[in-house]
């Protein structure tokens, strides 16, 4: 019966300024010719790329060999280069296009809850930037970024003491293209959280990409500061986020689908004209950020606003057990689900190992979960609430509150945005 080994290779970089360099580099590597094989490069998350292969377990050095080379000894041709650009120029367009706002929802909250720094910095690059990138830049990004210290290599279905051979084979001491300068002190700032606000005025009438219509909506984000992957809270907001849940007006429902998480429950159950209401995580090493994205039409932005900065609110209140249980068991099942795939399971290997130089098992994290207490999704909730609020809007705004409104509604014991009195109507 033939095996499949997974091997992986994890390089960690934390300079904010060289976004666009990872893109460029990522899809350079579908240029080459072994995508036959298995090979896929990835920078999804904001601060890691990924070279993975998977390959029968015969051919273990040749898999690391591969790796190795692809990492150390990238061609870079002009063609190859001008090929991307094309690429980044397209996904570029159509980010700007598609009915679907939740990636640019994701870029603006990072920007108004981080303004001008680390994890709030732009990750996709401006249109006019794309042109200045060729392959001494790239070179340079490499050099002083791709270091042993920010690699580690996994595998998963291969013995420890053979991918360790193949490693000192094909990665010790082999010089790579960009050559053996030293490389330069990189920016190793540690994310300071600001909050603010990040406004884009746009038409949301004409996003159908079909001849059906599509509603008019507006999407409104709001974040607050939660904590980082290191430290021991991160486990109660992630319980916190799952009990939150949410998700589009319509589901199939059925088992694990979340339809009984406060989202589902208080919010799209009750307000039949709210089109979405979602919670999110982002978690990294030195910062998190919890925050609910909700789509309405412009006319009741005001009212989907007040409904949010109340479901935040209501965190730091009374949490029932049976709504505890069920979000802790839905966690541990999602992680259970997820760690069936063997891709999933190298990538969560090498993900922990590159932050905090070991792994926590399967049955470690779950203990961790069922330790969480009511008590804990209060206090967690009560101290991310004392911090400044970060909002992302997108559409038609004419109706959103501002932003001190907002802080003023998470502040208050009933999260209601305050009062607006007009003498004219």
């Amino acid at each position: 019966m033939k095996q499949n080994i997974l091997v992986e290779l994890l390089t960690f970089w934390k300079n904010w300024h060289f976004r666009l360099l990872i893109d460029l580099a990522a899809k350079m590597k579908f240029c080459l010719p072994w995508k036959s094989m298995g090979v896929f490069v990835t920078a999804r998350r904001r601060d890691t790329t990924m070279y993975a292969v998977s390959a029968d377990s015969k051919g273990l050095e040749t898999v690391v060999g591969l790796l190795a080379d692809v990492v150390l000894h990238p061609q870079l041709t002009d063609e190859e280069i001008e090929m991307t650009r094309m690429a980044v120029q397209f996904e570029l367009e159509d980010l700007n296009m598609r009915p679907d706002p939740e990636p640019l929802l994701t870029e603006m909250i990072h920007e108004a809850a981080y303004r001008e720094n680390t994890v709030g910095l732009h990750r996709f690059c401006p249109t006019e930037n794309i042109a200045k990138i060729n392959r001494e830049v790239l070179y340079s990004y490499l050099r002083n970024y791709y270091t042993p210290d920010r690699m580690v290599l996994a595998g998963v279905g291969v013995e420890h003491e053979r991918l360790v051979e193949c490693a000192r084979k094909h990665l010790l001491g082999d010089r790579p293209a960009w050559g053996s300068e030293a490389a330069v002190q990189v920016d190793r700032s540690v994310a300071q959280y600001t909050g603010g606000i990040a406004k884009l005025e746009r038409d949301m009438s004409n996003v159908s990409l079909g001849p059906a219509p599509f509603p008019e909506l507006t999407h409104i984000m709001i974040g607050l500061e939660s904590c980082s992957f290191l430290e021991a809270d991160f486990i109660p907001f992630a319980v916190l986020n799952m009990m939150m849940g949410g998700g589009g007006s319509f589901s199939a429902g059925g088992p694990g689908k979340g339809m009984f998480t406060r989202l589902y429950l208080n919010v799209l159950n009750r307000h039949h004209w709210m089109y979405n209401a979602t919670s999110y995580h982002h978690s990294y090493e030195d910062t998190g950020l919890l925050c609910i994205h909700a789509s309405a039409d412009p006319r009741q932005v005001r009212e989907m606003v007040e409904i949010i900065t109340r479901e935040f609110v209501l965190m730091a209140g009374t949490v029932d057990v049976v709504e505890l249980e069920r979000a802790k068991t839905q966690l541990m099942s999602m992680l259970m689900m997820n760690l069936e795939a063997r891709p999933v399971i190298f990538e969560d290997v090498g993900r922990q190992v590159l932050a905090t130089r070991s792994r926590k098992l399967p049955h470690e994290l779950c203990a961790l979960i069922r330790d969480v207490k009511p008590e804990d999704i209060k206090r967690v909730a009560s101290k991310m609430l004392r911090g400044k609020p970060a909002v992302a809007a997108l559409g038609d705004l004419t109706d959103l509150p501002t932003y001190e409104h907002v802080q003023a509604a998470l502040s208050s014991k009933d999260g209601r945005l305050p009062r607006m009195y007009r003498l004219f109507r």
